[in-house]
């Protein structure tokens, strides 16, 4: 595939994660507002489509009332798997498998051109999720 090609795959990707990451964070607000518990949710993962595979981690929330909200403010989300670390409330870090070839994360910088297919497909997205966690830090 052309150089330009990739690197607007890659460019996506990451910029599907960053958008992921303000829809969780805006989740996350309105979670606080209903039982002020949002700050226990450490961990949020999704398989994709079946709103009955999301774990949150640290709270007993339900997860599929949570994806409902992600959804809500990022329908690319629906049918794609992702994950993403929370502390305090906040979402510091997504990443989220676009396609079977393309991850994205946020921060961005973690996938790149050079490096995608090291993090390809959702078995790799604990892979991607560790390394934005360690750039957030």
């Amino acid at each position: 595939m052309l150089g330009y090609v990739k690197k607007s795959k890659v460019s996506s990707a990451n910029s599907a994660a960053n958008s992921l990451l303000k829809a969780i964070n805006t989740s996350l607000v309105e979670v606080d507002e209903e039982t002020q518990d949002a700050g226990s949710i450490t961990k949020i993962e999704c398989a994709g489509g079946n709103a009955t595979t999301v774990t949150i981690t640290g709270n007993s929330y339900s997860g599929t009332t949570f994806k409902t909200k992600v959804d809500q403010y990022m329908e690319k989300a629906k049918n794609k798997a992702w994950k993403a670390q929370c502390k305090g409330g906040v979402c510091i870090a997504a990443a989220i498998c676009v396609d079977s070839t393309y991850t994205g994360t946020s921060p961005a910088g973690v996938v790149t051109v050079d490096n995608y297919s090291t993090y390809s497909g959702s078995g790799k997205l604990d892979n991607a999720l560790a390394a934005a966690v360690l750039k957030a830090s």
